[in-house]
Protein backbone atom coordinates (compact mmCIF):
# COMPACT_ATOMS: atom_id res chain seq x y z
CA UNK A 1 0.00 0.00 0.00
CA UNK A 2 1.23 3.58 -0.75
CA UNK A 3 2.17 5.77 2.28
CA UNK A 4 -0.40 7.91 3.50
CA UNK A 5 -0.14 11.06 6.02
CA UNK A 6 -2.28 11.43 9.41
CA UNK A 7 -2.49 12.14 12.84
CA UNK A 8 -2.16 9.18 15.32
CA UNK A 9 -5.71 9.69 16.39
CA UNK A 10 -6.72 9.12 12.81
CA UNK A 11 -4.48 5.61 12.32
CA UNK A 12 -5.84 4.28 15.10
CA UNK A 13 -9.89 4.88 13.70
CA UNK A 14 -8.64 3.21 10.61
CA UNK A 15 -6.44 0.24 12.55
CA UNK A 16 -9.29 -0.60 14.04
CA UNK A 17 -11.86 -0.64 10.96
CA UNK A 18 -8.94 -3.07 9.07
CA UNK A 19 -9.03 -4.81 11.96
CA UNK A 20 -12.66 -6.02 12.13
CA UNK A 21 -14.25 -3.24 14.52
CA UNK A 22 -18.40 -4.16 15.02
CA UNK A 23 -19.27 -1.72 17.34
CA UNK A 24 -17.75 1.74 19.12
CA UNK A 25 -19.21 3.23 22.00
CA UNK A 26 -17.96 6.58 23.29
CA UNK A 27 -17.92 9.83 24.16
CA UNK A 28 -15.71 13.02 22.89
CA UNK A 29 -13.09 14.81 24.89
CA UNK A 30 -9.70 16.29 23.97
CA UNK A 31 -7.35 15.19 22.96
CA UNK A 32 -9.19 12.13 21.59
CA UNK A 33 -11.95 13.68 20.20
CA UNK A 34 -10.81 12.56 16.53
CA UNK A 35 -11.11 8.93 17.30
CA UNK A 36 -15.18 9.46 17.77
CA UNK A 37 -15.74 11.83 15.07
CA UNK A 38 -13.24 10.00 12.29
CA UNK A 39 -15.80 6.54 13.01
CA UNK A 40 -18.77 8.43 13.36
CA UNK A 41 -17.99 10.09 9.40
CA UNK A 42 -17.41 6.18 8.29
CA UNK A 43 -20.23 4.72 10.26
CA UNK A 44 -22.33 6.98 8.18
CA UNK A 45 -21.08 7.05 5.15
CA UNK A 46 -21.45 3.62 4.99
CA UNK A 47 -25.18 3.54 5.74
CA UNK A 48 -25.42 6.16 3.04
CA UNK A 49 -23.65 3.54 0.68
CA UNK A 50 -26.15 1.44 1.83
CA UNK A 51 -28.95 3.44 1.43
CA UNK A 52 -28.06 4.07 -2.44
CA UNK A 53 -27.97 0.25 -2.81
CA UNK A 54 -23.82 0.09 -2.93
CA UNK A 55 -21.41 -2.46 -0.70
CA UNK A 56 -20.18 -0.55 2.71
CA UNK A 57 -16.50 -0.46 2.83
CA UNK A 58 -16.65 -1.65 6.36
CA UNK A 59 -19.40 -4.44 6.63
CA UNK A 60 -18.41 -5.52 9.92
CA UNK A 61 -19.09 -2.36 11.37
CA UNK A 62 -22.64 -2.06 12.34
CA UNK A 63 -22.93 -0.19 15.61
CA UNK A 64 -21.99 3.27 16.29
CA UNK A 65 -23.23 5.34 19.51
CA UNK A 66 -22.23 8.10 21.07
CA UNK A 67 -23.06 7.90 24.52
CA UNK A 68 -24.40 10.00 27.26
CA UNK A 69 -21.47 9.83 29.21
CA UNK A 70 -18.11 8.08 29.64
CA UNK A 71 -20.05 5.76 32.42
CA UNK A 72 -22.58 4.57 29.76
CA UNK A 73 -20.32 4.30 26.95
CA UNK A 74 -18.14 1.42 28.80
CA UNK A 75 -21.38 -0.14 30.15
CA UNK A 76 -22.06 -0.39 26.28
CA UNK A 77 -18.75 -1.58 25.42
CA UNK A 78 -19.25 -4.17 27.92
CA UNK A 79 -22.83 -4.95 26.61
CA UNK A 80 -21.22 -5.07 23.14
CA UNK A 81 -18.40 -7.33 24.32
CA UNK A 82 -20.53 -9.95 26.13
CA UNK A 83 -22.21 -11.32 22.82
CA UNK A 84 -18.93 -11.87 21.09
CA UNK A 85 -18.64 -8.60 18.83
CA UNK A 86 -15.04 -6.93 18.29
CA UNK A 87 -15.81 -3.54 20.30
CA UNK A 88 -13.77 -0.73 21.50
CA UNK A 89 -14.10 2.94 23.53
CA UNK A 90 -11.94 5.89 23.34
CA UNK A 91 -11.21 8.60 25.80
CA UNK A 92 -8.82 10.68 27.49
CA UNK A 93 -7.28 10.61 31.23
CA UNK A 94 -10.63 11.72 33.26
CA UNK A 95 -12.74 9.48 30.76
CA UNK A 96 -11.05 6.89 31.67
CA UNK A 97 -11.31 7.67 35.25
CA UNK A 98 -14.88 6.91 34.73
CA UNK A 99 -14.64 4.10 32.90
CA UNK A 100 -12.36 2.52 35.59
CA UNK A 101 -15.69 0.36 37.46
CA UNK A 102 -16.97 -0.63 34.27
CA UNK A 103 -13.28 -1.49 33.21
CA UNK A 104 -13.33 -4.06 36.53
CA UNK A 105 -16.48 -5.64 35.60
CA UNK A 106 -15.20 -5.85 32.14
CA UNK A 107 -12.22 -7.80 33.64
CA UNK A 108 -13.77 -10.15 35.99
CA UNK A 109 -16.16 -11.24 33.22
CA UNK A 110 -13.31 -12.24 30.78
CA UNK A 111 -14.49 -9.78 28.31
CA UNK A 112 -12.30 -9.01 25.19
CA UNK A 113 -12.32 -5.33 24.18
CA UNK A 114 -9.88 -2.11 23.26
CA UNK A 115 -9.85 0.88 24.92
CA UNK A 116 -8.11 3.91 23.94
CA UNK A 117 -6.62 6.49 26.45
CA UNK A 118 -4.66 9.21 24.80
CA UNK A 119 -3.22 11.36 28.08
CA UNK A 120 -3.71 14.53 28.55
CA UNK A 121 -2.49 16.27 32.05
CA UNK A 122 -3.90 15.86 34.80
CA UNK A 123 -4.83 14.96 38.29
CA UNK A 124 -8.23 16.35 37.83
CA UNK A 125 -9.25 18.37 34.65
CA UNK A 126 -5.18 19.10 34.32
CA UNK A 127 -4.81 20.36 30.64
CA UNK A 128 -5.21 19.30 27.08
CA UNK A 129 -1.39 19.20 26.92
CA UNK A 130 0.76 15.70 26.54
CA UNK A 131 1.72 13.77 29.96
CA UNK A 132 1.98 10.25 30.84
CA UNK A 133 0.34 10.04 34.46
CA UNK A 134 -1.79 7.87 33.70
CA UNK A 135 0.35 4.72 33.54
CA UNK A 136 -0.29 3.16 37.13
CA UNK A 137 -3.96 3.24 36.23
CA UNK A 138 -3.34 1.31 32.82
CA UNK A 139 -0.87 -1.13 34.26
CA UNK A 140 -2.03 -1.80 38.15
CA UNK A 141 -5.52 -1.93 37.63
CA UNK A 142 -7.36 1.28 38.02
CA UNK A 143 -10.38 -0.06 39.24
CA UNK A 144 -11.11 -2.11 42.33
CA UNK A 145 -9.90 -6.02 42.31
CA UNK A 146 -7.11 -7.89 40.90
CA UNK A 147 -6.71 -7.48 37.53
CA UNK A 148 -4.74 -6.84 34.44
CA UNK A 149 -5.15 -5.06 31.12
CA UNK A 150 -2.82 -5.90 27.99
CA UNK A 151 -1.36 -2.34 27.71
CA UNK A 152 0.36 -1.54 24.36
CA UNK A 153 2.59 1.87 24.67
CA UNK A 154 3.17 3.27 20.21
CA UNK A 155 5.83 6.12 19.79
CA UNK A 156 4.40 6.38 16.51
CA UNK A 157 1.70 7.20 14.05
CA UNK A 158 2.51 4.00 12.27
CA UNK A 159 2.35 1.80 15.64
CA UNK A 160 -0.87 3.55 16.68
CA UNK A 161 -2.79 1.74 13.88
CA UNK A 162 -0.48 -1.16 14.13
CA UNK A 163 -0.86 -1.49 18.14
CA UNK A 164 -4.79 -1.20 17.30
CA UNK A 165 -4.83 -4.18 15.48
CA UNK A 166 -2.83 -6.37 17.60
CA UNK A 167 -5.07 -5.56 20.82
CA UNK A 168 -7.88 -6.64 18.76
CA UNK A 169 -6.27 -10.45 18.26
CA UNK A 170 -4.80 -10.23 21.62
CA UNK A 171 -8.00 -9.34 23.67
CA UNK A 172 -10.04 -12.03 21.42
CA UNK A 173 -7.00 -14.74 22.10
CA UNK A 174 -6.78 -14.38 26.07
CA UNK A 175 -10.58 -13.26 26.59
CA UNK A 176 -9.39 -10.24 28.20
CA UNK A 177 -9.56 -6.11 28.17
CA UNK A 178 -6.36 -4.29 26.38
CA UNK A 179 -5.83 -0.60 26.20
CA UNK A 180 -3.56 1.06 23.80
CA UNK A 181 -1.68 4.21 26.32
CA UNK A 182 -0.43 6.61 24.53
CA UNK A 183 -0.20 10.55 24.88
CA UNK A 184 -1.82 13.62 23.77
CA UNK A 185 1.16 14.58 21.29
CA UNK A 186 1.10 11.34 19.20
CA UNK A 187 -2.98 11.61 19.17
CA UNK A 188 -2.36 15.17 17.42
CA UNK A 189 0.78 14.57 15.78
CA UNK A 190 0.83 14.03 12.09
CA UNK A 191 3.30 11.87 9.83
CA UNK A 192 3.96 9.48 6.88
CA UNK A 193 3.06 5.94 7.75
CA UNK A 194 1.71 2.67 5.52
CA UNK A 195 -0.72 0.13 7.06
CA UNK A 196 1.51 -3.03 8.68
CA UNK A 197 -0.02 -5.88 7.26
CA UNK A 198 -1.92 -7.57 10.45
CA UNK A 199 -4.10 -10.25 9.65
CA UNK A 200 -7.46 -10.61 11.71
CA UNK A 201 -7.33 -13.46 13.87
CA UNK A 202 -10.88 -15.19 13.63
CA UNK A 203 -11.33 -16.83 17.33
CA UNK A 204 -14.58 -18.73 18.40
CA UNK A 205 -16.57 -17.65 21.47
CA UNK A 206 -18.63 -20.61 22.63
CA UNK A 207 -19.21 -18.47 25.75
CA UNK A 208 -20.77 -15.32 24.48
CA UNK A 209 -24.41 -14.50 25.65
CA UNK A 210 -26.16 -14.88 22.04
CA UNK A 211 -29.23 -16.83 23.80
CA UNK A 212 -30.11 -20.44 23.24
CA UNK A 213 -29.64 -21.30 19.81
CA UNK A 214 -28.31 -25.14 19.18
CA UNK A 215 -27.35 -25.22 22.57
CA UNK A 216 -29.00 -26.89 25.66
CA UNK A 217 -28.42 -24.30 28.22
CA UNK A 218 -28.32 -20.36 27.82
CA UNK A 219 -25.08 -18.67 28.07
CA UNK A 220 -24.78 -16.28 31.16
CA UNK A 221 -22.05 -13.84 31.94
CA UNK A 222 -21.15 -14.13 35.74
CA UNK A 223 -19.21 -11.55 37.87
CA UNK A 224 -21.10 -11.86 41.18
CA UNK A 225 -20.21 -14.93 43.49
CA UNK A 226 -21.95 -14.86 46.80
CA UNK A 227 -19.74 -17.91 48.52
CA UNK A 228 -15.96 -18.36 48.41
CA UNK A 229 -15.55 -21.49 46.09
CA UNK A 230 -16.48 -20.15 43.09
CA UNK A 231 -14.95 -17.03 43.67
CA UNK A 232 -10.88 -18.89 44.17
CA UNK A 233 -11.87 -20.35 40.91
CA UNK A 234 -12.68 -17.35 39.00
CA UNK A 235 -9.60 -15.72 40.50
CA UNK A 236 -7.45 -18.78 39.89
CA UNK A 237 -8.86 -18.54 36.51
CA UNK A 238 -6.98 -14.89 36.06
CA UNK A 239 -3.95 -15.53 37.26
CA UNK A 240 -3.32 -18.33 35.32
CA UNK A 241 -4.41 -16.50 32.16
CA UNK A 242 -2.19 -13.45 33.42
CA UNK A 243 1.04 -15.55 33.80
CA UNK A 244 0.14 -17.14 30.20
CA UNK A 245 0.23 -13.24 28.85
CA UNK A 246 3.58 -12.67 30.40
CA UNK A 247 5.35 -15.34 29.38
CA UNK A 248 4.25 -15.21 25.50
CA UNK A 249 3.58 -11.67 24.72
CA UNK A 250 5.75 -9.25 26.22
CA UNK A 251 7.54 -6.62 23.89
CA UNK A 252 9.81 -4.14 23.94
CA UNK A 253 12.43 -2.41 21.69
CA UNK A 254 16.32 -1.89 22.21
CA UNK A 255 18.76 -0.04 20.62
CA UNK A 256 22.60 0.30 20.16
CA UNK A 257 22.65 -2.11 23.53
CA UNK A 258 25.31 -4.70 22.42
CA UNK A 259 28.01 -3.25 24.10
CA UNK A 260 26.77 -0.01 26.48
CA UNK A 261 27.53 0.33 29.93
CA UNK A 262 24.82 3.14 30.65
CA UNK A 263 21.37 2.47 29.52
CA UNK A 264 18.59 5.51 28.76
CA UNK A 265 14.36 3.96 29.15
CA UNK A 266 11.98 5.88 27.84
CA UNK A 267 8.06 4.85 26.11
CA UNK A 268 5.83 6.91 23.70
CA UNK A 269 7.06 10.17 23.04
CA UNK A 270 10.14 10.63 25.14
CA UNK A 271 11.57 7.29 23.66
CA UNK A 272 11.59 9.10 20.65
CA UNK A 273 13.55 11.85 22.04
CA UNK A 274 15.91 9.70 24.10
CA UNK A 275 16.84 7.53 21.01
CA UNK A 276 18.20 10.77 19.32
CA UNK A 277 20.20 11.62 22.50
CA UNK A 278 21.72 8.42 22.39
CA UNK A 279 22.99 8.80 19.17
CA UNK A 280 23.87 11.95 19.77
CA UNK A 281 25.92 10.48 23.12
CA UNK A 282 27.56 8.32 21.35
CA UNK A 283 29.50 10.68 18.99
CA UNK A 284 31.13 11.77 22.21
CA UNK A 285 31.83 8.55 22.32
CA UNK A 286 29.43 7.36 25.32
CA UNK A 287 28.59 3.93 25.68
CA UNK A 288 25.13 4.15 25.55
CA UNK A 289 22.18 2.22 24.96
CA UNK A 290 18.33 2.84 25.03
CA UNK A 291 15.69 -0.06 25.99
CA UNK A 292 11.77 1.08 24.70
CA UNK A 293 9.28 -1.48 26.69
CA UNK A 294 5.93 -1.86 23.69
CA UNK A 295 4.06 -3.53 26.21
CA UNK A 296 3.68 -1.64 29.56
CA UNK A 297 2.07 -4.84 30.83
CA UNK A 298 3.09 -7.75 30.38
CA UNK A 299 6.43 -5.39 31.71
CA UNK A 300 9.64 -6.27 30.07
CA UNK A 301 11.39 -6.91 33.77
CA UNK A 302 13.66 -9.76 32.56
CA UNK A 303 15.52 -7.33 30.29
CA UNK A 304 16.32 -4.96 32.81
CA UNK A 305 17.48 -7.56 35.00
CA UNK A 306 19.50 -9.38 32.53
CA UNK A 307 21.23 -6.13 31.39
CA UNK A 308 22.13 -4.74 34.58
CA UNK A 309 23.29 -8.13 35.88
CA UNK A 310 26.11 -8.42 32.97
CA UNK A 311 27.16 -4.73 31.97
CA UNK A 312 24.75 -2.00 32.96
CA UNK A 313 25.65 -0.29 35.69
CA UNK A 314 23.56 2.99 35.47
CA UNK A 315 20.31 3.76 34.19
CA UNK A 316 18.69 7.11 33.15
CA UNK A 317 14.12 6.60 33.11
CA UNK A 318 12.87 9.43 31.01
CA UNK A 319 9.32 9.97 31.66
CA UNK A 320 6.47 12.68 31.17
CA UNK A 321 5.32 12.36 35.51
CA UNK A 322 6.38 12.67 38.63
CA UNK A 323 7.66 9.26 38.36
CA UNK A 324 5.68 6.08 37.79
CA UNK A 325 7.54 4.09 34.97
CA UNK A 326 10.13 4.54 37.13
CA UNK A 327 9.22 2.04 39.90
CA UNK A 328 8.33 -0.63 37.34
CA UNK A 329 12.24 -0.24 36.16
CA UNK A 330 13.33 -0.45 39.51
CA UNK A 331 11.89 -3.84 40.39
CA UNK A 332 13.49 -4.73 37.12
CA UNK A 333 16.74 -3.33 38.21
CA UNK A 334 16.35 -4.90 41.36
CA UNK A 335 19.27 -2.82 43.01
CA UNK A 336 22.10 -3.88 40.42
CA UNK A 337 22.20 -0.44 38.69
CA UNK A 338 22.07 3.19 39.84
CA UNK A 339 18.79 4.47 38.67
CA UNK A 340 18.06 8.12 38.45
CA UNK A 341 15.22 9.96 36.73
CA UNK A 342 14.21 12.69 34.37
CA UNK A 343 10.82 13.93 34.60
CA UNK A 344 9.28 16.69 33.06
CA UNK A 345 5.43 17.43 33.52
CA UNK A 346 2.52 19.58 33.11
CA UNK A 347 3.09 19.34 29.01
CA UNK A 348 6.47 19.50 28.29
CA UNK A 349 8.12 17.22 26.41
CA UNK A 350 11.93 16.99 27.06
CA UNK A 351 14.27 18.03 25.01
CA UNK A 352 16.92 16.00 23.50
CA UNK A 353 19.30 18.19 24.83
CA UNK A 354 17.77 18.00 28.49
CA UNK A 355 18.27 14.41 28.05
CA UNK A 356 21.71 14.19 26.56
CA UNK A 357 22.81 16.69 30.00
CA UNK A 358 21.53 13.68 32.18
CA UNK A 359 23.02 11.16 30.12
CA UNK A 360 26.69 12.75 30.61
CA UNK A 361 26.22 13.82 34.10
CA UNK A 362 25.64 10.07 34.99
CA UNK A 363 29.56 9.83 32.23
Amino acid sequence: MSRVYMKGNEAIVEGALRAGLEGFFGYPITPSSEIIEGLAERFFADRERERRGEKPMYPKFRVFLQMESELASINAVMGGASVGCRVMTASSSPGISLKQEGISYIAACELPCVIINIMRGGPGLGSIQPEQGDYFQAVKGGGHGDYKLIVFAPNSVQEMAEHTMLLFNLTDKYRTPGMLLADGYLGQMKESMEFPDVPIEEYEKPWAATGMGDRETQNTIEFLFLTPEPMVEAKTRLLQKYKQIEANEVRYEDYKIDDAKILVTAFGTPSRVAKAAVDQAREKGVKVGLIRPITLWPFPYQVYADLTTHQIDRVLVVEMSFGQFVEDVRLGVEGRAEVKLYARYGGIVPTEKEILEKIMELV
